[in-house]
């Protein structure tokens, strides 16, 4: 049920995957299919083929109250989904956030690093000013051990299914850079507070990496779209500038699940061959 509540909705295959690798399905189907019954959880049916169908479970608003107040999910918001229909109008672009994150709690447990499911937070919303606000598809935190030696990375997702313009898509790019620069005035001050830093100091010790992972057209259409993005980086001066200081990186999700995430398939934004996400 908690991971239900951090990653909104997931498939019988997905939760297996993230919270009992080695278990059976036939396992978590019985605890899905008693929370249902208890009237915590609830699911969908997506018709894949003519043959096959697949679960989709979420929280009813019973299990998101009963969810809310875990330690793992505190300060996030309740996330009900109050029908079916609801549920349907949300299914694929969440599935694929969740998609996305599988490959890198795999590597992880291979590699001897630690991501789990409550280091994959989708929809953090931050401020950039003017009452705008940016929302990341998920905030990934990640520590890379090696040895006595440990690597704390943190990294916004966007996740692209070829739903937006190619040019919306590497908008988004301005609206970090917006993140980047961005400073929070008191209230009832008119002038800046002295040394206050930006506003993404409250939660990250450093910027976090921005990784835009891209699926749903053909590998022409993507390598256009990470053109694209490029481009963004080379003309927008405050997308250059957020360039020198953050790493910005693009890879296409069905490589990252044939040659995982630490696999050279992540191309940088700023130019160069392609490379695992941690080295961009």
């Amino acid at each position: 049920m908690a991971a239900l509540a951090q990653h909104r909705m997931a498939t019988t295959s997905q939760l297996r995957r993230m919270l009992r690798p080695g278990g059976t399905r036939q396992l978590l189907s019985r605890v899905l299919n008693k929370l249902r019954s208890d009237g915590f959880v609830n699911c969908s049916i997506l018709q894949e083929t003519h043959r096959s169908r697949t679960n989709i479970w979420y929280l009813t608003q019973e299990g998101s109250n009963l969810t809310r107040d875990l330690p793992a999910l505190r300060g996030r918001p309740p996330y009900p989904i109050t029908s079916a229909t609801a549920a349907s109008l949300k299914t694929a672009h969440t599935l694929t956030v969740l998609r996305a994150h599988l490959p890198f709690a795999e590597d992880a447990r291979r590699l001897g690093h630690e991501h789990g499911p409550w280091d994959w937070t989708p929809e953090v919303s931050h401020s950039i000013g003017e009452g705008e606000r940016i929302v990341p598809d998920a905030v990934m935190h990640y520590t890379v051990v090696n040895g006595e030696h440990r690597r704390k990375l943190r990294a916004f997702v966007e996740i692209d299914r070829a739903t937006m313009s190619s040019e919306r898509l590497a908008v988004k790019l301005i609206d970090y850079a917006r993140l980047f620069r961005y400073e929070a005035q008191p209230a009832g001050r008119r002038r800046p507070q002295a040394a206050a830093g930006p506003a993404w100091l409250r939660w990250y010790p450093v910027f976090p990496r921005i990784l835009f992972v891209l699926t749903g057209a053909s590998r022409t259409t993507l390598d256009n779209r990470t053109r694209d993005l490029q481009a963004m980086v080379a003309h927008h001066p405050l997308v250059a500038a957020l360039s020198r200081e953050v790493q910005l990186g693009a890879a296409v999700l069905e490589d990252i699940e044939q040659h995982s995430p630490s696999g050279s398939v992540w191309v940088p934004l700023t130019g160069g061959k392609p490379r695992p996400w941690t080295d961009l």
